[in-house]
């Protein structure tokens, strides 16, 4: 066990470590509390399969799903917790019809995207591809088109294809069964090396809990073995140790109650700036998805940022491979209820401009999940195009409410709860006018009551 800190430091000190370490660690600690349920308890109605297995889901998400917050519909998903502590993972892909959008997303233990294969990266052809965590030396095996290198030993995988309509579920299916996952060795025919020690992960909190809770850093102090310090991160982890956090520590048992009170402050606090730089900046706009979502170069080691991601939508796509630009408030800058209607109106020409595909999906709060309605729809995507009403001038208007506008306008209809609201817009392997924000969203107006 270790023991408390030798050199003394005050309640102050603690507070601001406390907090600042927290915003570091968010990202890490809701992460696994994800991977537990998928990976690990087996008992978890969400439970995917062990560790190093791909889980296939031959569905798109709803309303009955719970775990992660702000899920897309429009690609059934493919599942895969990596430990990569013995050796590397190869990914094996099928060809895959060009027009059909596919990639395969490696999010490491900090949530960093660290990787892409897929449509934009890798193209559609298929091949197989290797991911190695931070131990392994090795040079590019035979018949493998490229190493993907990891900087924690825990990642996990996730496989988005997409689904054209409902009736091409099947087709999808039959490209998901040929996503193949196995080790290195057993890809090459080689003998396994030795497994890696098994691991007896803590049970984590709930999310509510991880908001206040100190065995947060306890949780924290767990993961941290997997994850090697990064040279950008050695004087952080050092300033962490002076109230005991760091990879295998006894955090919780070492305080004293004056101590315990100042990290419950500190946790207090960044939450304080969280929420603070979301209504300064992601509520008004000036934030998107895009800037918190990414590699560790991307984001030059911006915890905020990478906190506030994993907060408001864990796992989301870096830039280049899809946007997520969202609707909170209506163009007059009120936030969006059900007791109001409203429309969202698309220019001719002015569609959400994607390579792949586009759509905008309803998210009930303050859960940001998927909103139940009368005609089990979530969203409105691009594929849907064909059976949208078109105005006059051929621009589409969509109808945002909680009751169905009537039937002459319910194919342009997105069903939103009878409370708080807000709606993302998906663009999938965006276009050059969507990146560099020459293309704009179009405001959400309130249909003002007669």
């Amino acid at each position: 066990m270790s023991t408390q800190p030798k050199i003394p430091i005050t309640p102050d000190e603690a507070r601001a470590i406390a907090k600042e370490a927290y915003i570091y660690g968010f990202p890490i600690v809701d992460n696994m509390r994800i991977q537990y349920g998928y990976f690990v308890d087996q008992g978890n109605p969400e439970y995917k399969g062990p560790y190093n297995q791909i889980f296939n889901i031959p569905r798109v998400y709803t309303p009955e799903d719970k775990v992660v917050q702000t899920p897309n519909s429009d690609t059934p998903y493919s599942w895969i917790g990596l430990d990569l502590r013995a050796e590397p993972i190869v990914f094996t892909v099928p060809p895959i019809e060009k027009e059909r959008y596919w990639s395969l997303q490696l999010i490491d233990l900090y949530t960093h995207n660290f990787d892409y294969l897929g449509s934009r990266t890798t193209g559609n052809d298929g091949g197989n591809f290797a991911v190695a965590g931070p131990n392994w030396q090795g040079e590019t095996p035979a018949r493998i088109k490229k190493v993907i290198r990891c900087e924690t030993q825990i990642a996990m995988g996730l496989f988005r294809t997409q689904l054209y309509n409902p009736s091409d579920l099947e087709n999808v299916k039959q490209i998901q069964q040929r996503y193949r996952v196995q080790p290195l060795s057993a890809f090459l025919g080689q003998p396994a090396p030795d497994p890696a020690p098994s691991v007896d992960f803590p049970k984590p909190l709930t999310p509510e809990a991880q908001r206040t809770s100190i065995e947060f850093f306890d949780l924290l102090n767990f993961y941290l073995q997997f994850c090697p310090t990064h040279p950008s991160e050695v004087e952080l982890m050092e300033r962490f140790t002076k109230i005991n956090i760091g990879a295998r520590k006894d955090f919780a048992a070492t305080l004293s109650p004056e101590m315990k009170k100042a990290v419950e402050d500190g946790i207090a606090d960044a939450w304080k700036e969280f929420n603070e730089n979301k209504k300064a900046n992601v509520d008004t706009g000036k934030l998107t998805a895009a800037d918190g979502f990414g590699t560790r170069e991307f984001l030059h080691n911006n915890y905020l940022f990478r906190m506030t991601s994993a907060a408001l939508g864990i796992y989301g796509n870096s830039k280049e491979e899809a946007l997520y630009p969202a609707y909170y408030t209506d163009s007059e800058g009120q936030k969006l209820n059900g007791a109001n209607r409203y429309i969202v109106r698309f220019e001719p020409g002015q569609l959400p401009p994607a390579n792949a595909f586009w759509s905008i999906t309803m998210y009930e709060l303050p859960a940001s999940l998927l909103v139940a309605n009368p005609i089990d729809r979530y969203l409105i995507n691009s594929p849907m195009l064909p059976h949208l009403k078109r105005d006059d001038d051929q621009g589409i208007t969509l109808y945002v409410q909680n009751e169905s506008p009537g039937q002459d306008k319910e194919s342009n209809w997105l069903p939103a709860p009878t409370g708080p609201f807000w709606v993302t817009v998906r663009l999938y392997w965006p276009k050059e006018e969507a990146l560099n924000g020459t293309w704009k969203l179009p405001p959400m107006q309130r249909v003002k009551e007669e």
